[in-house]
């Protein structure tokens, strides 16, 4: 939060008793200027005002899950007097430092121009990235001041159940026990969505008019709930960045994790009564187990096909029918890997072409010739050197490769799609990382200037920044994304794969690195985890 609107709980409680005690009417108003309240659903909530913007944060959408561990949310209890909505709510728990973290984390948070005016402006849901392990909605990436004063839009963003605490799927271990574990997170993001419908109109809102929008795992969650009964019609746009979600985990492979995951533990199947008490600390701890279905990798937490929430594969073996009419945008950077990989292993930078083919084995996601892989790169793009084809082919076969699944699919079934890549490199010692996963973020937000950007600043980033967020805008608004910065965005179609590349000259092209796509479309490709 910005410093000069932090506020200590205890002088705002202070405050509040001088207020009782008699202040002036002037003084009154000036603290309901200052600090709106907002009539939700399940009680009063106070807010504050930041550059013209009405701000609430940790707003309650649901009730403590420690009381209701690996079942579905439950609706918080309504309260009477209004509660402060001054800072970010508790995160799911996970292993990252940077989050405080509790069980109790079911709380959004909000940005708008004029509560209950009947204004009637778009809602644009955010489901935060981290793939289904980590994250919060509470970022400076994704703070909305500068969407609700570009596009008078309400900006939401969500916290909700993540790893084990969303994603353990126990029913075939514990004779039936926990029938929703295995997408309780999403089953959270459902409970926010229904929130949103609810209260949209008490904060300016249209909620015949949400937009939901997501980076990596934030993407993986819309796709997966574009399949999902409990989702139907609770959005009306789409947005995925990055996240797809084509498949979902078997119930038999997501078991085998569970079982490994309560071995870890040290908890019995059967003994129902730990797994609902269990400390926080030991169940985080089991999540760092080595995968069962692939040992090289940390224990996947993903959605299941459970036969509950989902009865289908999100986006396999087609485009969701419940979804046909939904407008979305599908992008991707180009350069997906050059963090995802090089982070972790930054001699990924300094590679030879003997070293490519073996690393390319270890990080490809689908089973494919590395051999014929380098040939095929190595002609297509005879300048790149050998780091340069490594994160080439990394990004298409497993990044890049769920988008096309997804935008082929929904081009086959007429529906109303929009297929960017993101090719502006960040300006970043020396422009190694290229365009980079989650580099589109701060464009999307048009937050470049905020911690964690890697867009820097210059008349390019701000022109894309401008660009990109103005479609998220007319896509919550209209349904169509399309504006007049930006040349005309035809919708994905089959043969052509109409793309709008972003980068310093912003164009329309038909189906860019075709000869990427056709390489890896020559072998199934099948979602890590399923």
């Amino acid at each position: 939060m910005n410093q000069s609107y932090s506020f200590n709980r205890r002088s705002v409680i202070a405050s509040g008793l001088a207020l009782g005690a008699g202040l002036s009417p002037s003084a009154i108003a000036s603290d309901a200027r200052d600090h709106p309240v907002a009539m939700t659903a399940h009680g009063p909530v106070r807010g504050y005002v930041q550059d013209g913007v009405k701000i609430f944060k940790g707003v309650r959408y649901g009730a403590d899950t420690a009381k209701s561990r690996f079942e579905k949310p439950a609706a918080p209890q309504s309260w009477q007097e209004p509660l402060d909505a001054f800072e970010y709510g508790a995160a799911s728990p996970q292993g990252s430092e940077r989050e405080t973290i509790s069980e109790d984390c079911l709380f959004l948070n909000v940005w708008t121009s004029a509560l209950a005016d009947g204004g009637n402006r778009p809602v644009m849901v955010y489901f935060h990235g981290g793939a289904y392990n980590s994250g919060s909605g509470s970022h400076p990436l994704y703070d909305g001041v500068n969407l609700v004063n570009k596009g008078d839009v309400v900006v939401i963003t969500v916290n909700h159940r993540l790893n084990a605490f969303g994603y353990l799927y126990l029913p075939m271990l514990t004779g039936g026990a926990f029938p929703d574990s295995g997408n309780a997170g999403i089953w959270d993001l459902v409970l926010a969505l229904q929130w949103v419908r609810d209260n949209a109109v008490a904060f300016g809102g249209d909620p015949s008019r949400v937009m939901v929008f997501g980076q990596s795992g934030g993407g993986a969650k819309i796709a997966t709930m574009m399949a999902a009964a409990a989702a139907k019609d609770l959005f009306h746009s789409a947005a995925t960045m990055s996240g797809q979600q084509v498949t979902a985990s078997g119930p038999l492979n997501a078991t085998e994790r569970a079982r490994t995951f309560l071995d870890a533990a040290s908890i019995a199947p059967d003994d129902v009564e730990t797994l609902k008490t269990a400390p926080v600390e030991r169940l985080i701890e089991a999540t760092s187990a080595a995968d069962p279905i692939n040992a090289e990798r940390g224990l996947y937490f993903g959605p299941v096909l459970d036969e509950r929430f989902l009865t289908q594969h999100p986006f396999w073996p087609e485009a969701p029918e419940q979804s046909a009419s939904i407008p979305m945008i599908l992008g991707n950077t180009k350069g997906e890997t050059r963090n995802l990989i090089g982070n972790r292993e930054p001699d990924s930078f300094e590679l030879t072409w003997d070293e490519v083919p073996a690393r390319l084995a270890r990080h490809m996601r689908v089973d494919i010739s590395p051999a014929e892989v380098l040939e095929t790169y190595r002609r297509t793009y005879p300048d790149s050197s050998p780091s340069d084809v490594f994160f080439a082919a990394t990004t298409a076969s497993r990044s890049w490769r769920g988008q096309v699944e997804e935008s082929d699919a929904r081009a086959r079934q007429g529906a109303p799609t929009w297929v960017y890549q993101m090719n502006l490199p960040s300006p970043l010692d020396g422009g190694k990382w290229g365009a980079p996963h989650t580099f589109d973020i701060p464009l999307a937000f048009d937050n470049i200037d905020k911690e964690g950007s890697i867009t820097g600043t210059g008349r390019a980033a701000r022109r894309v920044a401008d660009q990109l967020s103005t479609a998220f805008i007319n896509l919550a608004r209209n349904g169509d994304p399309n504006h007049d910065g930006i040349p005309d965005w035809r919708q994905h179609t089959l043969p052509n794969r109409e793309t709008m590349i972003f980068d310093r000259k912003t164009e329309l092209v038909d189906d860019p690195r075709r000869e990427e796509r056709e390489l890896f479309a020559k072998v199934p490709f099948i979602q890590w985890g399923t």
